[in-house]
């Protein structure tokens, strides 16, 4: 049984950009300040696999991380796993996201965004596609299209990327392939 709505699998059928929120959607959140002001952020593999199924299978799909915070081991992650656009210091996510689109050439409605803070319920509202993690503030899931069935950092990128997979009806190859 497809956990899925019809509609949700519409929306996830024309995507051409996932944009997503670090700090509680590829982390949980948490992070470990050194006494030299170096931040530890702990990142989950099964994200950075979907990341990996998605580039091979849907290589046109770029991939945007908006933050509001500026941390240069997300900068080096950006970098090693040749993300597309890297925006920190993020004020306004909607603004940044309208820019990204124009030079994309690409509508609102063809992004995905993955949010879980009041700085990211504008970006949520105005996306084709937006989920929250299991844990995300209750304004964010009131307004998002899904709600993941995982909380921040445990695998919500990693679920929106089989979602837009699946709305392709790519994922049954994708796991045959494995078998």
């Amino acid at each position: 049984m497809n956990k899925y709505s019809k509609n949700l699998l519409t929306s996830a059928s024309k995507i051409k950009l996932i944009a997503t929120d670090i700090d509680g959607v590829l982390t949980a959140g948490e992070i470990i300040i050194l006494e030299s002001g170096e931040e530890i952020k702990v990142w989950n593999v099964r994200d950075r696999q979907g990341l990996t199924l998605l580039r091979k299978n849907l290589p046109e799909i770029k991939i945007a991380w908006i933050t509001g915070r500026k941390s240069k081991q997300v900068e080096l992650r950006a970098k090693e796993q040749k993300i597309d656009f890297l925006v920190q210091e993020c004020k306004n996510k909607v603004t940044t996201l309208i820019n990204i689109a124009n030079k994309l050439d690409i509508s609102l409605s063809e992004i995905a965004y993955i949010g879980d803070d009041v700085i990211d319920l504008g970006a949520l509202k105005k996306s084709g596609l937006s989920v929250c993690p299991k844990d995300a503030v209750f304004e964010a899931k009131k307004i998002s299209k899904y709600v993941s069935q995982y909380n921040g950092g445990k695998g919500v990128f990693r679920e929106v990327c089989e979602l837009i997979l699946k709305s392709r009806k790519m994922w049954d190859d994708i796991i045959k392939k494995q078998l």
